[in-house]
C-alpha cells in the first residue's frame, strides 16, 4: 500500500506542474520567445529521459525486439489518437495561439473542440505519468529522473496551451478545470502503472515501458517541437541540448 501511495504522490507532483504552467500562461503575458525557449528546454529533457530511462531500460530488461515493437506501437497509438482529435479541433492544443492559422478554435467556431482539447491533454499526459508508476517496479523506488523530466516538461506544456485556450475565448473555470482533471488523471495513471503492470512478466513490463516511450516521443515531435521552434531564435537548438544534458546528468549522477 505504501508504494501505491508513493506512485500516486509522484504522479500528482508531476501532474501539478501543468497547473503551475497554466497559471503562468493564463495570468501573465509571456513573450512568445520565452514560451518557445522553455518548451525547447522541456523537449530536450523529455528526449533524454525517453532515451536513457525508458527505451534504454526496456532494452536492458527484455532486449531489442520488445523495446522496438513497444516503441513503435506507442507511436502508432498516439498518432492515431492525435489524428482523430485533430479533426475535432485539438490539433493545436499546445500552441499559444499567437498566430491565427495555429490558434485553438473557440467553441462557437467548432462545436466540441473544448472536449477534444481536454481529451488531447489527457492523451499527452497519461503515458508520461504511467511510466512514473512503472519505474517503482525496478527496486521499489521511483525514478526521480523520470519525475523531474515530466515535471519540467509539463510547465511549458501547460503554459503554452492555457495561453492558447485563453485566446480562444475559454474562461478561467474551463482552463483550470481541464488541468486539474489532468493532474488527477496523472495521479491515477501512475497508480495504475504500478498496480496493473506489476503483475506482468519482465518482458511485458519492458514492452509497456517502451509503448509509453513511443507515445511520448511522438508527442514531443508533434506538439512540443512545433511550438518550441515556431519563433525560433538562434539559441533554441542550444536550449534543447541543454535540457537534454540536464536530464542526462540527473540519470547518470
Amino acid at each position: 500500500m505504501a508504494q501505491v501511495l508513493q506512485a500516486g504522490w509522484w504522479g500528482l507532483v508531476a501532474g501539478s506542474a501543468l497547473l503551475v504552467g497554466a497559471a503562468l500562461g493564463y495570468g501573465l503575458r509571456i513573450p512568445q520567445k520565452v514560451i518557445a525557449t522553455v518548451m525547447a528546454f522541456g523537449a530536450g529533457v523529455l528526449l533524454s529521459a525517453v532515451s536513457f530511462e525508458l527505451v534504454g531500460e526496456a532494452y536492458d530488461q527484455a532486449g531489442l525486439a520488445p523495446a522496438a515493437v513497444g516503441t513503435l506501437a506507442g507511436a502508432v497509438a498516439y498518432t492515431a489518437g492525435n489524428m482523430w482529435l485533430a479533426r475535432r479541433g485539438a490539433r493545436h492544443r499546445k500552441r499559444s495561439g499567437h498566430r491565427r492559422e495555429q490558434a485553438q478554435p473557440s467553441e462557437s467556431g467548432q462545436a466540441g473542440s473544448g472536449l477534444a482539447l481536454a481529451f488531447g491533454a489527457l492523451l499527452d499526459g497519461v503515458p508520461e505519468s504511467a511510466v512514473i508508476g512503472v519505474s517503482l517496479l525496478d527496486g521499489g523506488a521511483v525514478s526521480l529522473v523520470t519525475v523531474a523530466a515530466v515535471f519540467i516538461s509539463n510547465v511549458p506544456e501547460g503554459m503554452s496551451s492555457s495561453a492558447g485556450m485563453k485566446k480562444a475565448g475559454r474562461g478561467k473555470a474551463y482552463v483550470f478545470g481541464v488541468w486539474a482533471a489532468i493532474a488527477a488523471a496523472s495521479t491515477l495513471a501512475a497508480v495504475l502503472g504500478y498496480t496493473v503492470v506489476g503483475d506482468f512478466s519482465p518482458a511485458v513490463i519492458a514492452a509497456v515501458t517502451a509503448v509509453a516511450a513511443g507515445a511520448i516521443l511522438a508527442m514531443i515531435a508533434d506538439t512540443m517541437i512545433p511550438e518550441a521552434f515556431e519563433d525560433a531564435h538562434l539559441a533554441i537548438g542550444l536550449v534543447t541540448v541543454s535540457g537534454f544534458l540536464v536530464s542526462f546528468a540527473l540519470s547518470h549522477g
